[in-house]
């Protein structure tokens, strides 16, 4: 006996669709953190943001009054940083990949590399102090501040440099061996002018840690809240500045003025990093045409 049933027939499942999709909500789950944080600390701070807070000095021990020497401390603190780090680190980077063979050694400087790279800043910060603030006599300081935060951040400019200058294709090197020109005018006319928006992301990275860094510099700059005038004085960032008005309880209004400073501060760095890049990438690109 036959019986007429109706034969049921599943679709395939479109792995590749579900894998967009997943991937999509993701995106928009990491954009929304990004908007929440900074709507959030906005909402709280932009309403004591004005030119008084950016251009006034701290009263009360920052109760009142403004922010600038912070702002200058941060300045003088993240430019002595990446002008000490970013040759060494480039250059380590060039070392690496041009002018050794993968060996033990090479070996050795990139596990080297990596691990300082997950040392916790208040290590870092403890090193500066023991060796530049107390060692070598230079104090709480500008100075010592820098040269610490150099040493953290020149792993990430090592390692997203060398990854730079290997992503440049093998065959630009050899044309230009070809064509005649020696190792160095290969490497510094041919291979980093192509390996600069990685290199520059690295640098764009370190910047943004140390605009944010707060242990490492507490340790070795110190948190005085006068107008640095030299290397050698005493200054606060702006992220230590801060942590304290939040810890002692000074003012969290202040605190989350002083945050909204630092996101702009961080947003219009990688803007302007980018902006840079963009227009190298582009006139590069305009001459190879």
């Amino acid at each position: 006996m036959k019986t007429n049933l109706p034969i049921l027939r599943f679709q395939p499942i479109d792995f590749q669709r579900l894998v967009k999709i997943g991937l999509w909500i993701m995106t928009m789950i990491t954009l929304l953190v990004l908007f929440f944080i900074i709507i959030f600390v906005v909402s709280k701070g932009i309403r004591v943001v004005n030119s008084e807070f950016l251009f006034g000095l701290p009263e009360r021990m920052g109760k009142e009054g403004g922010i600038l020497p912070t702002i200058i401390g941060t300045i003088y603190l993240t430019v002595l940083a990446i002008i000490i780090a970013t040759p060494l680190g480039v250059g380590s980077a060039i070392y690496l990949t041009e002018y050794t063979k993968e060996n033990i050694f090479t070996k050795i400087i990139r596990f080297g590399a990596d691990c300082l790279a997950g040392i916790p800043s208040i290590i870092f910060g403890l090193f500066g102090f023991i060796l530049f603030v107390i060692k070598f006599g230079l104090g709480w300081s500008i100075i010592s501040g820098g040269l610490t935060l150099a040493f953290m951040i020149l792993p990430t400019i090592i390692r997203t440099s060398e990854e730079a200058i290997r992503a440049v294709p093998l065959s630009y090197r050899e044309v230009s061996t070809a064509l005649g020109g020696s190792k160095w005018q290969t490497i510094s006319q041919v291979v980093l002018p192509n390996a600069v928006p990685g290199i520059l992301t690295g640098v764009i990275l370190s910047i943004g840690r140390c605009i944010a860094e707060t242990a490492c510099v507490i340790f070795t700059a110190g948190s005085s809240l006068r107008i640095p005038t030299s290397l050698f004085d005493s200054s606060r960032t702006m992220a230590v500045h801060f942590y304290i008005l939040t810890r002692e309880g000074i003012s969290m209004e202040r605190a989350y003025g002083t945050a909204v400073i630092l996101i702009i501060s961080i947003i219009l760095v990688n803007f302007l990093a980018y902006w840079i890049m963009y227009r190298f990438i582009r006139r590069k690109g305009g001459h190879g045409g």
